[in-house]
Formats: structure tokens, C-alpha cells, sequence
């Protein structure tokens, strides 16, 4: 099980279409590893990749997401959530795990759980088998200082970083991830 950090959500072309327009890119979440090189791309819905960016940036609407509304529902009911797990992936689409205190565990979309996680503050894990099948390896001049080298992370990714991921994204194409939330 390896921690993920989120580097943000992009806007991505879709390798089907033939012509690039807005209507043929599709929101992506991308998430690396805190201590690795490897990636994974998930695609996501406008408003799972909405409410994801907003956590990120820290500014939340007046009144609640739905993430939102759910990390406050278990706050009521006095559970707590430990962590996310996006355990695997299946014909391109990936799954995840909500993991609560008392090892409950509850299948959820992986933009959901991040959405959530981010507001929490909990950390986010992805299995080998997950990183093995759809996880993809950046090169040491498209990845950057992480907190274990010694830099502190805000969690929000600046525009330097998302211009590599950006740069790393046009060398490779859908295929070589899983595609699906």
C-alpha cells in the first residue's frame, strides 16, 4: 500500500475523438506517490473534479458539497474516517474504500473519496496491484521534491507542477492508464 498526494485535476483530451475541442476534454484527477515516482490518472466527473479543486484551493461554496455533507454525517454519527484505499481497478474503472475506525469499511467512487479525504485531512492509499496495472513511472525531470526530500507541500499544487504533469501527459496517452472513477 503506497500513500498518494493529489498534484491536481487537469483537463485532458479524449485519444477517441478527432478533433480537439472543450467538449472532447475530460477531467482527470492525478495523484503520485509521496514516497515514489509512480502516478495514476483517474478520470472523474465536472463535479467530482470541482469540488476536489475547491478543497485544494482551500474555498468551499456557502453551503455544503456533497463530500462535505458526508464528512459531516460521520462526524454526527461519531465515527471517524482513518483513510481512503483505491484498491483496484477493473476494465479501466477504479474503485476505492472509505476505511473508518473500527474497520468498517464502504465501497465508494475514488473522486468521492478523495474529495472527502482532502476535506478531512486524511491520507489517501493506493494497493501495488492498483500501481502495478495502471500506475505509470515519471522521470526525475517531470517530478519534483516531495515532503520526504525535505520541502514542505501545501497540498495545492502551483502552476510549475501542473505544467510538468501537464508536459508528462502529452508523452503518453490514455492507454497507459485505467480509465474510470
Amino acid at each position: 500500500m503506497s500513500e498518494m498526494r493529489v498534484v491536481g485535476v487537469l483537463a485532458v483530451d479524449d485519444a477517441a475523438q478527432q478533433t480537439a475541442s472543450d467538449a472532447n476534454r475530460h477531467p482527470v484527477v492525478l495523484l503520485q506517490e509521496t514516497t515514489g515516482k509512480r502516478c495514476l490518472q483517474i478520470w472523474i466527473g465536472l463535479a467530482e473534479a470541482e469540488a476536489i479543486a475547491l478543497e485544494q484551493q482551500g474555498r468551499l461554496p456557502e453551503r455544503p458539497l456533497t463530500h462535505v455533507l458526508i464528512a459531516d454525517v460521520v462526524s454526527a454519527l461519531g465515527r471517524t474516517l482513518e483513510r481512503i484505499e483505491i484498491t483496484e481497478v477493473r476494465g479501466g474503472t477504479f474503485y476505492a474504500d472509505l476505511v473508518f475506525d473500527r474497520g468498517l469499511r464502504v465501497s465508494a467512487r475514488p473522486s468521492d473519496s478523495i474529495a472527502i479525504a482532502l476535506h478531512v485531512d486524511v491520507p489517501i492509499h493506493a494497493t501495488e496491484a492498483v500501481l502495478v496495472e495502471a500506475g505509470v513511472l515519471v522521470d526525475d525531470d517531470e517530478s519534483e521534491a516531495g515532503p520526504g526530500d525535505g520541502e514542505e507541500s501545501s497540498g495545492v499544487p502551483d502552476e510549475e507542477e501542473v505544467d510538468r504533469f501537464r508536459a508528462f501527459l502529452d508523452n503518453v496517452s490514455p492507454e497507459d492508464f485505467g480509465r474510470g472513477s
